[in-house]
This record gives structure tokens, sequence and C-alpha cells, in this order.
């Protein structure tokens, strides 16, 4: 397995883990009675809870990207030190996204998003040189 693949692995496995923390964190707040509900109504959920949701969120978009970037590379051959370590810095900034959120780090949550968003930019200029 590439570097690069592992690194997509272990970043669905953190999409996981942030589904099992938002889900725990939302069923606090609206309570199992309406967390096992069709919520044909829906609730707004607010501080860490709505955080960790909109965190989940962002991780979606976020593979959306770096999904394509590691297929791209690892289909065209062209894995190595450079794009090896643009993914391991795009799962660092992952993993340090979700505290970053959670917690409110302002500006750092914006500059390790950016980080992440980089370095899957870096991974698909790559794939092109």
């Amino acid at each position: 397995m590439t570097p690069e693949l592992l690194t997509l692995t272990l970043a669905v496995l953190l999409q996981a883990v942030q589904f099992t923390l938002y889900s725990g964190l939302a069923q606090k707040q609206v309570g199992t009675d309406y967390a096992a509900s069709p919520r044909d109504e829906p609730r707004q959920l607010t501080g860490t809870a709505g955080r960790a949701q909109r965190a989940l969120n962002n991780h979606f978009e976020s593979l959306a990207l770096f999904t394509p970037a590691v297929l791209v590379i690892t289909l065209a051959d062209k894995s190595g030190g450079f794009t090896a370590a643009s993914a391991w810095v795009y799962l660092a900034a992952r993993v340090l996204y979700v505290p970053a959120y959670l917690l409110g780090w302002t500006p750092w949550r914006s500059l390790i998003w950016a980080l992440g968003f980089l370095a899957t930019m870096a991974l698909l200029l790559a794939a092109l040189i």
C-alpha cells in the first residue's frame, strides 16, 4: 500500500471517529427519543454538538477532494517522497482540525484547514508533473 493510500484509509477512519463523536454529542443534546425518531421536524444543534456536526461535514467535503488526488497519484504511479509528505500533512491537519473546531481555536482552525487544503492541491499538482 502506498503512503497516500494509507493516509486515505486513516482519513476515512478519522471520519468514522468524528461521526461517532458527533452522534454522541447530538444525541446528548436532543435526547434519545428525538434521535430515534424520523426527525420530521429538524432541530438546530448548538454549542459543541453543532461544531462537531460542522467539522464532520467539512471532513466529508475535504475527502471529496483528497480521495481523487490520492487515486490520481496512485493510478499514475507518481507516488514519491513529496506526495507521501503531502498526504501525511493532509492527515495531520485533519486530525488537528477536529479539536480546533470543537474548542473554537481561532484563527488556528482556519489555518489548519488551509494547510490540509494546500496539501491536497500539492498532490494534484504533483500528479501533473
